[in-house]
């Protein structure tokens, strides 16, 4: 039997953050039995999570926003991947203005936390960080996305984005305190995969075919351009879940790139060149087609039980929201997000094909006459009414249809889009509202086309074989929106905006929106066209 050795699961090695001080206060070094304590008070941890929530709501780091402006220059990046970057960059400027959030959709609370053992709080950590991200959510003009249970099929909305996802460890020397800060919201949440594999997956040959045969199962609802993370191994399955959270936060980039005897974590910096290279060559792009489906890959290599071979995909999308921090002697200190993205704009914008006008208010059977003319992939430039609902207001016009009621003369008169909206800020006509994902709408789109709702359907990602089915059977068509830059939106297209049914649904309300330069790329046609037909497999 071979030696005692313990290892540090995850060696990681010298944190090269930019922090910010954001405070002196609430922390003291005292002595007991003859060691030195950091006390911190617990007023400091509330503090701390109210304004880290903050800032990573309106704020994104500046290598984040240094990666989208590098599609602009890139002379193999299409027209289609360019105007993304573009919008997104347009999109975190007005966001930094601190009263529109970078997306309607604020996401999950969650909070990673590492605590030296010679730090003392006489608290509850998890309570006063859950009360920092409950002030935060009231205060500012974010959306209220958890929803809590009653029963196995009754539940309703919190009302303030409680509860959060908080996880403290402890056991480690010392008198620092880090922590990881995320936002997740549900698009990219969805889009983290487990496989269960084998040894046999372990050689160049099988491995490269997987990840090219499973990197379409990340399709584009989270919002690409993705920072993409894949762990192989992993002493369970909710430790390789873990470690693709952490490495698509950017957590594990100082981690070794070889392992070793005691079975440390690694990045292979060969494999995520590989990986980025099938990426790159896949054709989804950001989005609509090209290149950019990834700005770049994080591949974390791990030990494993002999009888199995977990493997996790996961993905920080187009709104990479998480910040560090930490707690010292020094101090209370959060990571230094971008607060003037507008220096990574160029001086003129892209030069691009321009987009097809269409307008909304002309009625269905007019837009459709026009969109039918033009291919998949084509970009749009709409104008006029929507009405929005997303998964509840589905669900309740279903059960309406299966009462024999008729469909509601609004999805028959407008397109749809599928989105619900962050809080309104004081003097605008709408919160931050981009779209949401639509394939969660699929299963309703056959039955209310045949009814004559949902002919034109406005939102974000790849859909289903029966969606594409349904519009050339009925003559409708799917047009993908921008996922991701929802505040340059609210500021920008959507001019007004009025609840018209099941006001009680909050966020989820049926909603009627006027807009302007709001864009749309025809995603599938009347004629059985899907841009994402080639990706599927």
């Amino acid at each position: 039997m071979a030696d005692f050795i313990y290892q540090e699961p995850f060696p990681v090695g010298e944190d090269k953050t930019k922090y910010r001080l954001l405070t002196k206060e609430y922390v003291k070094v005292v002595e007991c039995d003859g060691r030195k304590i950091l006390k911190v008070d617990p007023k400091g941890l509330e503090l701390l999570s109210k304004e880290a929530y903050a800032d990573v709501s309106f704020y994104l780091r500046s290598a984040h926003l240094e990666k989208l402006r590098n599609i602009l220059e890139d002379p193999e990046a299409t027209d289609n991947d360019k105007f993304v970057a573009y919008t997104m960059l347009l999109n975190q400027v007005v966001s930094a203005e601190g009263e529109l959030p970078t997306c309607q959709d604020t996401g999950t609370a969650i909070c990673i936390g590492h605590k030296g053992e010679d730090v003392w709080t006489g608290a509850d950590d998890a309570e006063c960080i859950a009360r920092g991200v409950y002030e935060t959510y009231k205060d500012r003009n974010l959306r209220y996305s958890q929803v809590v249970p009653f029963t196995m099929t009754d539940e309703k909305n919190s009302g303030t984005n409680l509860p959060a996802q908080i996880d403290i460890y402890g056991g480690k020397p010392g008198m620092e305190y880090e922590f990881l800060f995320i936002t997740k919201g549900g698009g990219s949440a969805n889009k983290t995969f487990l496989y269960q594999q084998t040894k046999a997956l372990l050689n160049e040959e099988s491995l490269t075919k997987f990840i090219q045969q499973h990197i379409f199962d990340l399709g584009t609802s989270a919002c690409p351009p993705y920072h993409l993370a894949i762990c192989i191994g992993g002493t369970s399955a909710e430790m390789c879940l873990s470690t693709v959270k952490k490495a698509s936060a950017g957590y594990l980039d100082e981690l070794p790139t070889s392992g070793n005897e005691g079975g440390r974590c690694f990045r292979d910096l060969e494999w995520e060149e590989k990986v980025l290279k099938i990426c790159r060559e896949s054709g989804v792009g950001a989005q609509f087609g090209g290149k950019y489906l990834v700005h770049d890959v994080r591949v974390i290599r791990a030990p494993r039980h002999a009888a199995s071979c977990p493997v996790a995909i996961g993905v920080s999308c187009s709104a990479d929201r998480n910040i560090k921090a930490k707690i010292t002697p020094e101090g209370i200190f959060l990571e230094e997000l971008e607060k003037n993205p507008a220096r990574f704009l160029p001086a003129e914008a892209p030069s691009m094909s321009p987009a097809v006008d269409i307008d909304l208010d002309e009625g269905m059977d007019k837009v459709r006459a026009i969109l039918t003319k033009y291919p998949i992939k084509t970009r749009l430039n709409l104008r006029g009414t929507l009405i929005v609902a997303r998964d509840i207001a589905h669900a309740r016009i279903k059960q309406m249809l299966d009462e024999g009621k008729p469909m509601p003369e609004y999805f028959k008169k407008h397109p749809v889009y599928y989105a619900g909206p962050a809080k309104t800020p004081q003097g605008m006509a709408s919160g931050s509202f981009g779209p949401t994902t639509a394939g969660r709408m699929d299963p309703y789109v056959d039955l209310f086309q045949s009814q004559g709702g949902s002919l034109v359907m406005v939102a974000k990602g790849n859909r289903s074989q029966q969606v594409t089915d349904a519009c050339r059977k009925h003559g409708g068509f799917y047009l993908g929106s921008i996922g991701g830059p929802a505040a340059i939106l609210a500021k920008n297209s959507i001019k007004s905006v009025e609840v018209v049914d099941f006001p009680e649904l909050g966020m989820e309300a049926v909603r009627k929106i006027y807009v302007e330069n709001f864009p749309a790329f025809i995603i599938v046609d009347d004629k059985g066209n899907d841009f994402f037909a080639d990706f599927k497999h």
